[in-house]
């Protein structure tokens, strides 16, 4: 299965490498924003070659202590305990003890994933992120979760720099007012200056809820990346320049393979969860991502001798739980800021057979033991949808009964926005289209045109699909209750509805008819699924069927030396 593995990322290509550069922006860097841009130098009169170190976490989702976490492993899953910010902070100590000139940046998605970060609008977050020691931060695709404001006041609120060269005030009339964010941030150390660029997706006024990033006008990365980049090159004289990324890892391989990307050594990368243990070497960037939840931190070394940089060297560090302590200070600030919702987040409302997680390209007992409650809550609809999300660390360690617990918190960690359940009429000619769509967003052959997320998840219908046939040709075969898809009958649907999608609009499907909230949330539902059945076995049922790939696909990237594990 591993070579077969092998064989389809290689067969997907990445044909990204000759995309065109549109037109610069030409947004000039005011001479009294600079003092926002330089930090201290730092290297304490120490003589002959010098290391210096950049450590980035990314995709936290507010995953405040050790969390069961999945690797593969000789061609199966392994489960250790990983992360939790006191543990992350004592790596930061000592990393800083054993070298003062240490830049730590976090690279987004630091306020939405938890029912702690939900019930206090991303507040409880702040003391614990501002007691890490944090140098520099970029907003996520999720930071929009509480909408434009909350964004700005969360960020605002952190006590280090905020980055991003791409979110611009909307004027109120659809056109393109100021940057949100500082474009740029330069470290000095040791003679060397290193220059930080930012941009985060493009895409989430698709990907996520529409009224979430209502005011913010996204631009795409290589609108304005060249400029910023000759920027930091020729005038601000920087020896190294590092975009920090949040579009995920196949959109950010296409554009390290774009000549926009030119002058820029590395792309420090997030939004898919992967694990590059060794950087990808593209055209004109390396590119690497450090996973998520904490789990892990990247580490690059630079060594610097007289002003100059003559060694590299990447690592991807695990945060083992059990061989890097808890740091006490940070354990206090995080007991203080759960303890009035403590009880609450971890009251246990059922229990799983199976161990819970949610990493596989195609199909995840998470997923499934939702479209399970879904379809239990409301049982005469056809067929019942869920987003191919990634969030959510996996839940595999059993309490006394034997079984997996499922606490209220965890309801929150697979489903932070608890949305109303949406129905509505479609054809299935609409059904064949809107397939085609969603897996050409995961498997398009051009990289930068995949989203971030994963196969759509689905109920009542079953799919065969080769996932690396032209675009429009991958369905292969769909039953909808034991029936082959008739293109003009009409079935029923149920998703969640989006805060700001068109009254037609389900799921990303268009034109649907009689379109119609049920009395329910996602958070009911399951809930009350778990009461009513638990233990629950959620044995993913091969609703969505691969045939040129194995089914434990765990990455969307492809044509280039890299595997999940």
């Amino acid at each position: 299965m591993e070579g077969n593995r092998r064989d389809f990322l290689k067969k997907l290509g990445l044909a990204s490498a000759g995309l065109g550069v549109t037109a610069m922006n030409p947004l000039s860097i005011l001479a009294d924003n600079k003092e926002l841009e330089i930090s201290e130098d730092a290297s304490n009169g120490k003589k002959g070659p010098v290391k210096i170190q950049i450590l980035q976490t990314t995709d936290v989702h507010c995953q405040i202590h050790p969390h069961d976490e999945m690797f593969w492993e000789n061609n199966g899953p392994v489960f250790r305990k990983t992360g939790g910010y006191a543990h992350l902070a004592t790596y930061f100590k000592q990393q800083r003890k054993k070298n003062k000139n240490t830049l730590i940046i976090d690279t987004g998605d630091m306020f939405q994933g938890s029912k702690l970060s939900v019930q206090t609008t991303g507040q409880a977050m702040l003391p614990i992120l501002n007691s890490m020691g944090y140098d520099l931060y970029i907003p996520g695709n999720w930071e929009v979760v509480y909408y434009k404001d909350n964004m700005q006041k969360l960020l605002g609120a952190l006590n280090a720099p905020k980055l991003c060269t791409n979110m611009y005030h909307d004027n109120g009339d659809g056109t393109r007012g100021e940057l949100i964010f500082q474009p740029y941030h330069i470290w000095r150390t040791n003679g060397v200056k290193i220059g930080f660029l930012s941009y985060t997706d493009h895409l989430v006024p698709k990907r996520q809820s529409p009224n979430y990033s209502k005011g913010i006008i996204y631009t795409k990365p290589e609108e304005n990346l060249a400029h910023y980049v000759s920027v930091l090159r020729k005038q601000e004289g920087c020896d190294y320049v590092i975009l920090l990324s949040h579009l995920g890892l196949s959109q950010q391989l296409a554009l390290a393979n774009n000549p926009a990307c030119e002058g820029v050594d590395y792309i420090f990368g997030g939004d898919t969860h992967e694990r590059v243990r060794e950087p990808i070497i593209c055209k004109y960037s390396k590119v690497v991502e450090p996973g998520a939840f904490g789990s892990f931190v990247g580490k690059l070394e630079l060594t610097v001798d007289n002003g100059k940089i003559i060694s590299e060297d990447y690592e991807l560090v695990e945060i083992n739980a059990k061989e890097i302590p808890a740091d006490k200070e940070l354990l206090a600030v995080i007991k203080e800021n759960e303890a009035p919702f403590e009880e609450d987040i971890y009251k246990v409302i059922g229990h799983s057979t199976l161990p819970l997680y949610r990493y596989f390209v195609i199909e995840n007992t998470i997923d499934t033991m939702i479209l399970n409650a879904l379809k239990w809550q409301v049982p005469d609809v056809d067929i019942a949808l869920s987003n191919g999300f990634r969030f959510c660390p996996p839940r595999t360690t059993p309490d006394e009964t034997g079984n997996v617990p499922i606490t209220k918190g965890f309801v929150f960690d697979m489903l932070p926005v608890d949305s109303t359940l949406r129905r509505g009429e479609i054809t299935g000619g609409q059904i064949r289209v809107w397939l085609e769509k969603e897996l050409n967003n995961v498997f398009a052959e051009d990289a930068s045109k995949r989203f971030g997320g994963w196969v759509i998840k689905f109920q009542g219908m079953e799919v065969a699909f080769e996932a690396f046939a032209p675009q429009n040709q991958r369905v292969k075969t769909i039953t909808i209750g034991g029936k082959p898809l008739e293109n003009n009958r009409v079935y029923s649907v149920m998703a969640c509805e989006r805060d700001g999608d068109p009254d037609d609009v389900l799921c990303r499907i268009s034109g649907v008819l009689q379109p119609r909230n049920t009395p329910y949330t996602l958070h009911q539902a399951v809930t009350n699924y778990l009461q009513a059945n638990s233990p629950v076995t959620p044995t993913p049922p091969v609703a969505a069927k691969v045939l040129d790939a194995p089914q434990t696909l765990l990455t969307q990237v492809s044509g280039v030396d890299y595997e999940f594990r």
